[in-house]
């Protein structure tokens, strides 16, 4: 894997960021985070969190196990287990009739205790402006910016 993509920031609004905390809390280790499309990391480590508004600010990380697209039907009938999404009509319309769809599969979902902010993640990364889609980190960047949540934490 290149050094470059060694972790990427997931963008997520407070509603599912808040579904896939209470999930995890409730024991579930393996999850998936449901994206609209073929979009998402294809070969990372760690997925950042970034809770968009109006936080704008990354809460939590997780392992990465892999990136599954396809067929929107066949994905839930495989990993609807694992999605956040309550029910198959939920899920559907969420995706707003799109045929296909991405699971990002992950583990061991970690809250931050002390968030990182969109000042801090700029500062580090050199990025203004969060892309909608994420980005890959370095494993330096990923590792700057979690010690920093760990400063502020006071650990």
């Amino acid at each position: 894997m290149p050094p470059r993509r060694f972790a990427y920031i997931l963008l997520a609004n407070e509603k599912w960021w808040k579904r896939l905390v209470s999930q995890n809390r409730a024991g579930k280790n393996i999850q998936a985070f449901v994206r609209k499309g073929l979009v998402g990391p294809k070969n990372t480590e760690l997925i950042l969190f970034y809770v968009t508004h109006p936080h704008k600010e990354i809460r939590g990380f997780a392992t990465f196990i892999d990136r599954v697209t396809g067929d929107a039907r066949d994905l839930w009938n495989s990993y609807g287990h694992e999605a956040s999404l309550k029910s198959y009509n939920e899920y559907l319309n969420f995706l707003h009739g799109r045929q296909g769809t991405t699971f990002i599969r992950l583990r061991d979902l970690h809250e931050l205790s002390a968030p990182i902010s969109a000042s801090t993640i700029s500062e580090v990364t050199g990025m203004n402006r969060m892309p909608r889609s994420g980005t890959y980190l370095s494993k330096e960047m990923a590792h700057e910016l979690l010690g920093r949540s760990i400063e502020i934490a006071g650990v």
